[in-house]
């Protein structure tokens, strides 16, 4: 029988976690902190279009989602650390210029005929570059450390995927000409341009790489309780 007194490894022999994750608590809160930032532009867009399309289908479909965003927001506001030497307010800040750039222009179409323009935004550049993110930080976090963060992932990624979704259905439907094809096209590429030189939605290292800061745990602090 196995001394009761000897040291043991944290999990069994056949547990492969380990306890850290791969992001250190500052790069972990400056990644939480550029996701809130995006929400909020998002909830703000989304938010402001609702009065102005004329498509009755596309108005509901975006007052819908606006109020995920905001949740999401919430949700990452919650999960920034309460540290004295980090202040929340100043990480809920963009993860890089080109990402501010990107999310203003995102915004920039209002006039109501440009729908196609205010989806394929959303849609076809920001959300899926969103899901990336998030799924590569919920990859690379330790459920050990850090497991209030994987549930917020994946409570907000399930939104995404079926936002994403329902947002491409309604693109499909309202791109009817070669015309129509060619404007979509067009501004997809512009702002993808942006979010690459950005490195990606939440900035340099979004899905890994350089900026990655994986130095340690993801250890954004749990509140109390």
């Amino acid at each position: 029988m196995a001394d009761p007194r000897a040291p043991r490894p944290a999990f069994a022999p056949w547990d492969r976690r380990e306890l850290p994750g791969l992001f250190d608590v500052e790069t972990s809160a400056r990644r939480v902190g550029a996701y809130a930032w995006v929400e909020m532009r998002l909830f703000e867009a989304l938010g402001g279009w609702v009065a102005t399309v004329p498509e009755l289908d596309v108005k509901l479909v975006l007052g819908r989602h606006c109020y995920h965003h905001a949740w999401h927001a919430e949700l990452w506001h919650k999960r920034l650390p309460e540290l004295r030497e980090m202040d929340p307010a100043r990480l809920v800040v963009p993860g890089d210029d080109a990402v501010a750039e990107l999310l203003a222009a995102v915004a920039e179409p209002e006039a109501p005929e440009r729908t196609i323009e205010k989806l394929v935004g959303v849609y076809r550049v920001v959300l899926p570059r969103k899901i990336a993110a998030y799924t590569y930080h919920l990859a690379a976090t330790s459920s050990i450390t850090d497991a209030p963060t994987q549930r917020s992932l994946r409570f907000i990624l399930t939104d995404e995927l079926d936002d994403w979704r329902e947002g491409e259905m309604l693109l499909q439907s309202l791109i009817e000409t070669p015309e129509e094809v060619e404007r979509a096209s067009r501004l997809q590429a512009e702002l993808e341009a942006l979010v690459t030189r950005a490195g990606g939605i939440a900035g340099p290292g979004s899905i890994g790489g350089a900026g990655t800061g994986e130095v340690g745990g993801d250890a954004v602090p749990s509140p109390p309780g």
